[in-house]
């Protein structure tokens, strides 16, 4: 195993043991002290009109991010072609 691909697994393994660690324990403090029941209240008294303009540009957005994904990704792949 190359000394890059040591490093990277070694941090990937830190970023994910700190990640846990903050996640449980804010998990278990939103579980434990009514946070589930107010957004279960604030989802059922939620307005029904559709999406309205606010909701229109989180599509935009997310339509946005989604297709940047794609193009940095076909970018990559076309690269790796012509080194070969």
């Amino acid at each position: 195993m190359s000394a890059v691909a040591k490093w990277w697994s070694r941090a990937a393994a830190a970023v994910t043991g700190v990640a846990l660690t903050l996640v449980v324990p804010v998990h278990a403090w939103a579980a434990g002290n009514g946070v589930a029941d107010a957004a279960v209240e604030a989802a059922r008294y939620r307005r029904r009109g559709g999406f309205g303009f606010l909701g229109f540009l989180g599509f935009l957005c997310c339509l946005a991010v989604v297709g940047g994904i794609v193009l940095i990704i076909v970018l990559i792949t076309r690269g790796r072609r012509r080194r070969s």
